[in-house]
């Protein structure tokens, strides 16, 4: 299901995350559960995987992780701010120590030239520690390939911000 990348990804993941008594939530938007899948594929995961919320509408960000509706109507949903929302969310909706947000352009359509597909905004939050935030912008020919890239990404970017 997934490529021998993201697996090892995950599978270093829960690792870290196991030995540093860590639980895990994820937020995702264009990646529709993607992240929370490869990491819930790997035995061991109920170790440390805590939840997932999938928030593809503008509405669920809103309702379930507190995403204010202006800073959305304002910025967009792919955004840096709206990332960091849904990192901080996710992190208050659960009994996680670290959580991870994702949300961005998958395509094929519905880029725009400030926002181009492939453009993805990743943050993480950890308890008591600053967020974090990384922007991409995959070359991906497919939606599949973007949300594959965006998957690596943001595991990578959880397991940077266990260290």
């Amino acid at each position: 299901m997934f490529s021998l990348e993201v697996e090892t990804l995950a599978r270093l993941l829960i690792d870290e995350a196991r030995q540093r008594s860590l639980r895990i939530v994820t937020a995702e938007s264009c990646t529709g559960g993607l992240v929370a899948a490869a990491i819930c594929a790997i035995p061991g995961a109920s170790d440390v995987f805590e939840r997932g919320f999938v928030v593809y509408t503008n509405r669920a960000k809103q309702e379930m992780l507190g995403v204010p509706g202006d800073l959305i109507a304002d910025l967009g949903a792919v955004s840096e701010p709206v990332a960091r929302m849904m990192a901080e969310g996710a992190l208050e909706a659960s009994n996680a120590h670290v959580a991870v947000a994702i949300t961005g352009v998958a395509g094929p359509g519905g880029g725009t030239p400030m926002k181009p597909v492939g453009t993805v905004h990743i943050a993480t939050a950890r308890s008591n520690q600053a967020l974090m935030h990384r922007a991409e912008l995959f070359d991906g020919e497919t939606r599949a390939e973007v949300q594959e890239m965006a998957v690596r990404s943001a595991l990578q970017a959880l397991r940077d911000r266990m260290v």
